[in-house]
């Protein structure tokens, strides 16, 4: 037979199991029960709605360990694999993108002791080669008359063989590695350390796993002891989120979290509730501590497990949540539904729609109790996850703020940490009238705006904005608590006096022609030149005049596209900088020289937002001409 490669990405991944980067390698058990229990969901369902006539006494897990030949067995009676489903769910690892993030974080990987790549990439079944040098797998699909043998040791390869298997389901085989200096392998080869493995991490498993053990009995009418094997089973086989919350830990929780989910860290916080009324149903919701590998990308799929009354008749189903909560995983178990429910009929489900409507609401709830009493986790939470409710703002076009807005926060310019809108509006100066904002590519960046400094002189806040998402968020809210948005970048920043606006008024009339030179100098690029007050030390700034801003052009600019939107700049110039009377000298005697100054501003004006030049080369020779002259 000759043997099969992994793909090139799922080889790599192997590897790194084999090389024994997960320190609790007891989680391979786990991983292996819970896709014993989903081919016996598979089946289960299958039976429900094609009238099989099998029920859920039917299924079973059997486990049984040989400790002379150093084997260990799982076997279930689920729903089985065919040839070519051996192929493509155990011949390819994971999908593409994995071996980067692999290569990319290995250090990392090699060096914690408690990162695994596990549940990073959904390679349960792989967690095997973990504790054992060679993996056999029997499969016989459902109906077929066909079985076959999957074999791996490791990295090198596969191969898959016809074989002879009685009943339908899958017989996976491990050979347990030797121990090692530090490892000790023995361990999974005993009855004890079996049986506290599956307390821990499998016990809500709802179909019976089952062991022959040794029992010690007293013989009939005698006082003597014999031992007998018997056939127990290990688990309570009640599902979690219908037990009763007042005798569950945190740790059953996460440990039921990383078992269904196939997670490496414990969640963030979870939601555990039980609704009756318009809509009846169980709900276990868990926000993860970290998104997974894939959250950012176009494969993800968002959605919670979906099951009636004990079934699962859905492994994903998106419409019980929103797009900004699309982090959350768990599962809702509702006897309102109908099994043979469609994907499409769902769409339509008044039930449904009222299940997703409580989740939402309750998922809202969490996150704001979370910021109200636990703030440094609130603060691990929106690191991760922050630019998703700021995104479902502005993906909603504001419909969604009502709920998400006080979630929100951004860097404080005087806080010099997180603050929610709240905090800052609390904070406000009686005689300030917007909440200030300014938009870069990093705290630091913003810091050197000129306009900046201004605000910052009069003492007022600025919230500083530095993902590509928040200004677009902030132009959905429109405001908040009847205070209004203000860019310190826009052309309508007001902070001067009466008397201020009178000087700089008339200093703009009194320079209408010199102004008229350097707009014709610099073409379309502003739409006007001008004076300010605002600017403190630096000689100039460009000032956005419209609805899009200088940074979101930036932002616009670098996304796909021929077509690029045009903020509205005006070129701003510091009034009481010494670069006027420059100015009013070249209008007097040089006014060529006057046109390429313009240029050179508004090209510093550029830089100083962070924006790269369009012809750089013709910038660094018209400072040279200056400087040589």
């Amino acid at each position: 037979m000759a043997k099969k490669q992994f793909k090139a990405e799922s080889k790599r991944l192997l590897e790194l199991m084999i090389n024994s980067i997960y320190t609790h390698k007891e989680i391979f058990l786990r991983e292996l029960i819970s896709n014993a229990s989903d081919a016996m969901d598979k089946l289960y369902f299958k039976s429900m709605t094609e009238n099989l006539g099998l029920s859920r006494a039917n299924f079973e897990i059997f486990i049984e360990a040989d400790a002379e030949v150093r084997t260990l067995t799982i076997t279930d009676n689920g729903i089985g694999m065919t040839k070519d489903e051996l192929e493509s769910n155990l011949g390819v690892i994971a999908k593409s993108g994995t071996l980067q993030f692999s290569k990319d974080n290995e250090d990392a990987i090699s060096s914690d002791e408690d990162l695994s790549v596990i549940g990073q990439f959904g390679v349960g079944f792989y967690s095997a080669f973990m504790v054992a040098n060679k993996v056999e797998v029997r499969s016989k699909f459902y109906g077929s008359d066909e079985a076959f043998l999957w074999t791996s040791s490791g990295a090198d390869g596969y191969t898959i063989e016809p074989c002879d298997k009685e009943s339908h389901g899958s017989e996976i085989t491990l050979y347990i590695k030797d121990d090692g200096e530090e490892e000790n392998y023995n361990d999974f080869l005993l009855e004890y350390k079996i049986r506290s493995i599956i307390t821990k991490y499998s016990d809500y498993i709802r179909y019976p796993i089952k062991m022959e053990s040794l029992q010690r009995k007293k013989k009939d009418d005698s006082d003597e002891f014999e031992e007998v094997k018997e056939i127990q089973t290990l688990n309570s086989m009640v599902p979690i989120w219908k037990k009763n919350k007042a005798e569950l830990k945190d740790e059953d929780y996460n440990e039921f979290y990383k078992s269904k989910f196939h997670d490496f860290v414990d969640p963030i916080t979870h939601i555990h509730s039980k609704t009756e009324g318009t809509a009846t149903y169980n709900a276990l919701i868990f926000i993860p501590k970290k998104p997974p590998y894939d959250f950012y990308t176009k494969e993800y799929e968002k959605g919670l497990q979906l099951y009636t009354s004990g079934v699962m008749i859905m492994d994903k189903c998106s419409d019980l949540l929103p797009d900004y909560f699309s982090f959350a995983k768990g599962l809702v178990d509702s006897e309102d539904l109908s099994l043979n429910i469609s994907r499409e009929m769902l769409q339509h489900d008044r039930q449904l729609k009222i299940i997703a409507k409580s989740i939402e609401r309750s998922i809202k709830n969490e996150l704001k109790k979370m910021l109200s009493n636990e703030r440094e986790k609130y603060e691990e939470f929106w690191k991760e996850f922050g630019a998703q409710i700021k995104f479902g703002i502005y993906n909603t076009f504001g419909s969604a703020k009502d709920g998400l807005q006080d979630l929100l926060m951004f860097y404080s310019s005087s806080e010099e940490k997180n603050v929610t809108l709240d905090e800052y509006v609390t904070r406000m100066k009686e005689e300030q009238k917007s909440i200030y904002f300014a938009s870069g590519e990093s705290i630091t960046r913003i810091n050197s705006l000129p306009q900046v400094e201004a605000v910052k002189d009069k003492g007022f806040e600025i919230l500083y904005l530095t993902d590509h998402v928040d200004e677009f968020c902030l132009q959905m809210l429109v405001e908040y608590n009847d205070k209004q948005f203000m860019s310190v970048q826009s052309a309508d920043l007001d902070l001067e006096t009466e008397d201020e606006k009178k000087e700089i008024k008339q200093k703009n009339k009194d320079s209408k022609e010199l102004f008229e030179i350097m707009k014709e100098a610099l073409a379309d690029k502003v739409q006007d030149v001008r004076f300010s007050q605002k600017l403190k030390t630096l000689p100039v700034c460009v000032s956005g005049a419209g609805a899009l801003s200088v940074e979101m052009e930036k932002i616009l600019s670098q996304m796909p596209g021929d077509k690029k939107a045009k903020a509205d700049k005006i070129l701003e110039i510091n009034a009481n900088h010494a670069i006027c009377d420059k100015l009013q000298f070249l209008y007097d005697n040089d006014q060529d020289m006057l046109k390429v100054y313009a240029d050179i501003l508004y090209s510093q004006a550029m830089l100083i937002e962070g924006i790269s030049l369009e012809n750089p080369a013709d910038f660094v020779g018209k400072i040279a001409e200056l400087m040589t002259k």
